[in-house]
């Protein structure tokens, strides 16, 4: 599981780490930075378009939880990629 590998105990090992690589709780802070930003944009974009606040606000948290998820596993699959490292 996700949460099985973001809590990492560094002297058993349970994390394998390359040298060029970053931790997984770090692409999940910038995920959560990132989803921040791009959710008040959400938010702001659904009330203009529909005019009300909960509509825009129920697209907002969907599109937070979704973009998340897809953000992280996006950079965890480019931390395994060479090229322009």
């Amino acid at each position: 599981m996700i949460a099985d590998r973001l809590i990492l105990d560094k002297n058993k090992g349970d994390f394998k780490q390359d040298k060029k690589s970053e931790k997984p709780i770090r692409s999940v802070a910038k995920a959560l930075s990132w989803r921040v930003i791009g959710t008040v944009d959400t938010l702001v974009i659904s009330y203009i378009l529909t005019g009300e606040m909960s509509i825009a606000a129920s697209i907002a948290s969907i599109d937070f939880i979704t973009k998340m998820i897809l953000y992280f596993f996006h950079e965890r699959l480019w931390n395994l990629i060479k090229w322009g490292k």
